[in-house]
């Protein structure tokens, strides 16, 4: 009776860990595809406002949709950090990633920015080793090899005219995996919500910074696409963070990846940007050492 029991159980846990691991994807699909209309969005009016204005207005438009939360639970929320200075760290490089990020959509096809935006795990081991002394296992050096190649397969079709922005989304991406080590080691002693408030409130204050030299009164047409970005980033991030609430981050990996389809079709449909074998052969490659070099916790908790 006890071995049934224990078996039925072991079912019903079998089947709930199932159902939280597709809620977790679907919510990581969602917020990709949310980040990916974005970048569209941030396409239609990179040649009516300045690289500047986007990111400052993503940030201080977002900051607006914490005000109720702010009001609701105290300044004594955001006062009781135990890391301020990871919380700094973590607000300069995840804004400079932004930068760069913003700049590649409007200077390259959307499905390539969308890709190189998400060659953070590619410089993670890196990272995770000059600051934290982590070492990479065998598994993690092949994906960052496999990874590699297939940025140079995205940028060899016209290596001239696409290396210096591709450099730039490169950069991005090395500044997203900082971001990323310092969230995690940030998760140890701070809940989600507030890593993500102090993000919003830094980048909100540097990026206000470039307006001094920047500043350009938007449309009312402009100010819409504006907040429609902020709202969208805002979206986007929540549903990554509920999403691996609910699975684990290597499970969850290949679903990340969901993005640079969507913006391979935001590209071809409204700007008729075409994918060529090589680069999508170069797009496989890079979602493939994604999903080994985020796959390495897994074998280490194995």
């Amino acid at each position: 009776m006890a071995f049934a029991q224990h078996r039925s159980s072991d079912a019903i846990g079998a089947i709930e860990h199932r159902y939280d691991l597709w809620i977790g994807a679907a919510l990581i699909i969602a917020g990709e595809l949310a980040f990916a209309t974005m970048g569209a969005a941030i396409r239609v009016i990179a040649g009516h406002v300045s690289n500047e204005m986007v990111v400052f207005f993503r940030n201080a438009l977002a900051l607006l949709l914490f005000i109720p939360w702010l009001v609701r639970d105290g300044l004594r929320y955001v006062a009781s950090t135990e890391a301020p200075s990871l919380h700094l760290v973590r607000g300069l490089a995840g804004l400079g990633a932004m930068y760069c990020f913003f700049y590649a959509i409007a200077n390259m096809p959307l499905a390539e920015a969308m890709l190189l935006k998400l060659s953070a795990p590619l410089f993670i081991p890196f990272v995770a080793y000059a600051w934290l002394g982590e070492t990479a296992p065998w598994r993690t050096r092949i994906a960052i090899g496999i990874g590699f190649i297939g940025v140079a397969l995205i940028l060899a079709p016209d290596l001239s005219t696409v290396a210096p922005v591709a450099l730039v989304a490169l950069l991005g991406g090395l500044l997203a995996a900082v971001a990323k080590v310092t969230v995690r080691r940030l998760s140890h002693t701070e809940p989600a919500g507030r890593i993500i408030l102090y993000f919003t409130l830094i980048g909100t204050a540097v990026s206000a910074v470039p307006l001094l030299w920047a500043w350009e009164a938007p449309s009312p047409q402009e100010a819409a696409w504006l907040f429609l970005i902020a709202v969208l980033a805002t979206i986007g991030q929540w549903c990554l963070t509920r999403g691996l609430g609910h699975a684990s981050a290597p499970r969850l990996a290949p679903f990340v990846y969901s993005s640079v389809i969507f913006g391979a079709g935001y590209g071809w449909w409204f700007w008729d940007e075409p994918v060529s074998w090589i680069a999508a052969a170069g797009a496989l490659l890079v979602a493939l050492a994604g999903v080994l070099a985020a796959n390495r916790r897994k074998d280490q908790a194995d």
